[in-house]
């Protein structure tokens, strides 16, 4: 999840290596690659960090109002493959994904255009959907054309072992460690119903390319106002509700609830006009889709938790509560995911919703 920190067009600053030898194998990787690509390296300063090992830089090059973006991914901690892979395949999709231009895999050094320096986030305000409304018509229009271009076999499959997999973050890291609740007797019972039943919903769509962070941080606006897609290394082979339902409750700003159903029955309409396999009825369809936002927001509050506990990133924890106040509004919708809510309640401390409650009793 990309966390941008975007400097000045042209403000130089210095970077920190960790690794010993890192700094001397950047500079030489630099100064083979700049004079290919007319690059100014006394312009490089940073553009982006985020939850992972990655960083990212900018630089200008000789060409004015050009400039182009640096990954630094240590081998040994990121694997670049995969975003490579990827870049070519969302790119041969249509979607504007960035085009790499340089590989130094030994090293871990990457250079990509640039698509952008403000991310979607920036230009959006939860109090004017209408204003956000032709980003998203965008963003859809962008995802049915990754969508169509799926193939099975392609991509990691994001199958039974993956969704239980990404779910036991949840209680290993928000619960047991962050919360410091023991995950045991009743409540280990309910979380154990709640996530099989997560997941069979999950499983029953159909599958298409999934981006798995297809969200405004994640869109980049370029000069001329057209979205530009990052943050796609681990896009996988899954349920098609999965990147609408990532689009839609985002991880770092909400909407209200009309402006969510309204947003994705759109992306409904067009993905049925388009031959894409979702549900001819919408109500099921939204359902799918809220379940899996629930999968979402529950492997993501554990991972905020991890990054903060694991690894001495805070910055992403205050937005916890987001994804608390996500789970509880969709468990509290379904009978089905009562144990679930119940779970919340003790764990948070709160008092159970009122409201209706849909699916089989």
């Amino acid at each position: 999840m990309t966390a941008p920190s975007i400097p000045p067009a042209g403000a130089a600053s210095p970077i920190v290596w960790d690794e010993p030898g890192r700094s001397a194998a950047f500079t030489q990787w630099l100064s083979r690659v700049a004079p290919v690509h007319g690059l100014l390296p006394d312009t490089l300063r940073t553009a982006s960090a985020d939850a992972s090992f990655r960083r990212y830089f900018r630089l200008d090059t000789t060409k004015p109002g050009v400039s182009r973006i640096v990954m630094d991914a240590p081998p040994d901690k990121e694997d670049s493959a995969p975003f490579v892979k990827l870049a070519k395949l969302m790119r041969a999709a249509g979607v504007h994904a960035p085009q790499v231009l340089d590989w130094d895999e030994a090293g871990g050094f990457m250079l990509l255009d640039d698509l952008g320096q403000q991310t979607l986030i920036e230009s959006l305000d939860p109090g004017r959907p209408e204003a956000a409304r032709p980003y998203f018509d965008e963003a859809i229009d962008m995802l049915i054309r990754w969508q169509l271009s799926s193939q099975p076999g392609v991509l990691p499959p994001y199958d039974r072992a993956l969704l239980e997999r990404e779910l036991t973050l949840f209680p290993e890291w928000y619960i047991g460690r962050h919360r410091g609740v023991a995950i045991e007797g009743q409540l280990k019972e309910r979380l154990a119903r709640s996530f099989k039943a997560i997941v069979d919903s999950n499983l029953s769509v159909a599958s298409v390319y999934v981006h798995r962070d297809f969200m405004p941080r994640n869109l980049m606006l370029g000069a001329d106002g057209r979205l530009g897609v990052l943050d796609f290394q681990d896009a996988v082979y899954g349920p098609i509700t999965y990147d609408i339902a990532c689009l839609m409750r985002d991880a770092f700003l909400s909407w209200d609830e009309d402006f969510v159903l309204d947003i994705t029955i759109r992306y409904w309409e067009r993905a049925r006009k388009a031959g894409l396999p979702v549900d001819d009825d919408f109500g099921a369809f939204y359902r799918a889709v809220e379940w899996m936002g629930l999968q979402r927001h529950l492997k993501v509050a554990g991972i905020f938790a991890r990054i903060t506990l694991r690894d001495g990133k805070p910055r992403y924890l205050p937005d916890t509560p987001r994804f608390i106040a996500y789970i509880r509004a969709t468990a509290s919708r379904y009978s089905e995911l009562t144990p679930l809510l119940r779970v919340i309640d003790e764990v948070e401390g709160t008092r159970p919703l009122t409201g209706f409650a849909y699916g089989r009793v």
